[in-house]
C-alpha cells in the first residue's frame, strides 16, 4: 500500500460571478439577489484560502470556471444569430434563463462530482461521477464541462476512473460531495463512504421536507456506489431531517462535515442519528482508530445560527499527528453561539484542536463556505503523481493566477451587466489563457468551434 493524502481541489471563481438569487431553497443566495458582485474579490478570495492551505502542509489543487454566459445553452433553447444577438434576445425574451446560463456555480465543487478513493474501488483506481445537479437550472448544464475538466485535472486512466453523469431527472438527483463524506483510519486504507439525502424517489412512504426540495435521492447514492465498485459492508446511506432541509440546509455539508476518524454534525442534522451511528461502526469494523462522534446539541447552537454561520461548510483537515484544523468562514467568528461554542469544542477530547478563519464573504453572499469551494480527492502517491502537475497550488501559481484574475475580471457586476457582449468576450479571452496556464487542453465549446 502506497502512502496516502487527502488532496483539495478548489473552483476557481469565474468572471461572471454575480449574485441573481438563483437557488430556491438556499438562504443565503435568495437574500441577497440583484446586488451588485465582486468577481475580483471572489476570485482572490478564493485563491488566498488555496494558497494558505498550501502553505499549511496540505496538497492544494485548483478546478477551472465554465464558460458564462453558456452561449451553447441558448442557442438550445431557441436563441439565434451571432453571439451578441444570441445575448441581446435572451435579455430582452428571457432575462432569467440569461442570468441562468451566467452563474458562476461550478465554482462551488462540492456539488462537482462524487469521488471514491483507490482504497475503496473494487478496480483499484480513483472514480470521478460528475453530479446531473438536476434541481437547479443554472447547475444541471454543468455536468458535460465538469466532466471534461476533471478528465484534464486527473488524466491517466491506470489511477484515475471518470463516468457520466446519472440520468437527469428528478429520480436520480445528484448534487455530488456536498452529500457524501467518507472516513477512514488513514487516507490509503479502506474506508466507509457515507451518502447523505434528501429523500427516496420511490418510497413516497418516506418523510420529506415541505417547504423546500429534497435535491438528492437514495437511488442516486445507490447509483454511484455501484458505479465506483464500493464494498456494500462499507457503504452507509443516511437520510437528512425533511424539517433541516425546510430551514435552509439544502446540502448535508451544511449541517455536518466528516473527515477521518471524526464525524462533525449537528444534533438535527439526520433524520435517525442513532441509527446513523449503529450503521457507521459497524461499517468501520476494528480500525486501530476510534471513530469519534462530536454532535452540537440545538442548544449551544440553534440550526437558525448554522445556516446563517455556516458553521458546518468548513473544512476538516488532518495533520500529521493526527490532530485536526477546522476551517471556517469569518461569519463564524460574528456568531456568538456559534464562537463560543467552538471555542469550548477544541478544549475537549477530540481530535479536533485549531480554528483556523478565512474571508470568503463573496462566496459566502451566494450561499458557499469553505466546505463548498472544495472537492476532496484522498490519492496514494502514485495517484498524485499522475494529477496534471499544471494544476496544484504553488508560489509561482499563485502569483500567476492572482495576476490573470487582475488582468481579466471586473469588480463589479450587476444583472444586467450579463447582456453585454464584451463581457462574454473577457470571459472567454480569460478562460482560453486559463486553460494554457493550467495546461487543461481545449476544454470548452468555444475553443473547439
Amino acid at each position: 500500500m502506497h502512502s496516502a493524502i487527502e488532496a483539495n481541489f478548489d473552483g476557481l471563481v469565474g468572471p461572471t460571478h454575480n449574485y441573481s438569487g438563483l437557488s430556491y431553497g438556499n438562504v443565503a443566495s435568495s437574500l441577497n439577489s440583484a446586488k451588485p458582485s465582486n468577481p475580483k474579490a471572489a476570485a482572490l478570495q478564493g485563491l488566498t484560502k488555496m494558497k494558505a492551505l498550501a502553505d499549511m502542509g496540505f496538497v492544494q489543487g485548483v478546478l477551472a470556471p465554465h464558460e458564462r454566459p453558456h452561449i451553447p445553452t441558448l442557442r438550445a433553447l431557441g436563441f439565434s444569430g451571432t453571439d451578441a444577438q444570441v445575448l441581446a434576445k435572451a435579455a430582452q425574451q428571457a432575462p432569467k434563463v440569461l442570468a441562468a446560463v451566467s452563474s458562476a456555480s461550478c465554482m462551488w465543487t462540492a456539488n462537482a462530482a462524487t469521488v471514491s478513493p483507490s482504497a475503496d474501488t473494487q478496480d483499484g483506481r480513483v472514480h470521478f461521477t460528475p453530479a446531473n445537479l438536476v434541481n437547479k437550472f443554472h447547475r444541471s448544464i454543468e455536468h458535460q464541462t465538469t466532466g471534461r475538466i476533471l478528465k484534464a485535472t486527473f488524466p491517466d486512466s491506470d489511477h484515475f476512473a471518470h463516468h457520466l453523469a446519472l440520468p437527469s431527472v428528478d429520480h436520480f438527483g445528484d448534487e455530488g460531495a456536498a452529500n457524501h463524506t467518507r472516513f477512514c483510519g488513514d487516507y490509503g486504507q479502506a474506508g466507509v463512504e457515507l451518502f447523505v439525502y434528501g429523500m427516496s424517489a420511490f418510497n413516497t412512504a418516506e418523510p420529506r421536507p415541505q417547504r423546500f426540495p429534497a435535491r438528492h435521492t437514495l437511488e442516486a447514492s445507490q447509483a454511484v456506489a455501484r458505479i465506483h465498485g464500493l464494498a456494500p459492508e462499507r457503504t452507509v446511506f443516511v437520510q437528512q431531517h425533511p424539517d433541516v432541509i425546510d430551514a435552509g440546509v439544502f446540502h448535508n455539508d451544511v449541517i455536518a462535515v466528516g473527515n477521518g476518524n471524526v464525524h462533525f454534525y449537528h444534533e438535527k442534522a439526520f433524520l435517525d442519528t442513532q441509527q446513523m451511528q449503529n450503521d457507521l461502526r459497524q461499517a468501520w469494523g476494528e480500525q486501530d482508530k476510534e471513530l469519534y462522534f462530536v454532535e452540537v446539541p440545538d442548544s449551544a447552537v440553534s440550526v437558525q445560527d448554522c445556516v446563517q454561520s455556516y458553521l458546518f461548510n468548513s473544512q476538516l483537515l488532518s495533520h500529521a499527528n493526527g490532530n485536526m484544523t477546522l476551517i471556517v468562514p469569518s461569519e463564524v467568528e460574528q456568531n456568538e453561539p456559534v464562537w463560543s461554542y467552538l471555542q469550548d469544542l477544541i478544549q475537549q477530547s477530540t481530535p479536533i484542536k485549531d480554528v483556523q478563519v478565512f474571508d470568503l464573504k463573496q462566496s459566502m453572499s451566494n450561499g458557499g463556505g469553505p466546505a463548498c469551494l472544495r472537492l476532496r480527492v484522498a490519492m496514494n502517491t502514485a495517484e498524485l503523481a499522475a494529477v496534471n502537475p499544471a494544476t496544484l497550488m504553488n508560489e509561482s501559481l499563485f502569483g500567476t493566477l492572482n495576476k490573470w484574475v487582475e488582468k481579466h475580471y471586473r469588480d463589479r457586476i450587476v444583472e444586467a451587466d450579463l447582456a453585454d457582449p464584451s463581457l462574454l468576450n473577457e470571459s472567454r479571452q480569460a478562460l482560453d489563457e486559463l486553460t494554457q496556464i493550467l495546461q487543461l487542453g481545449s476544454i470548452y465549446e468555444f475553443q473547439q468551434a
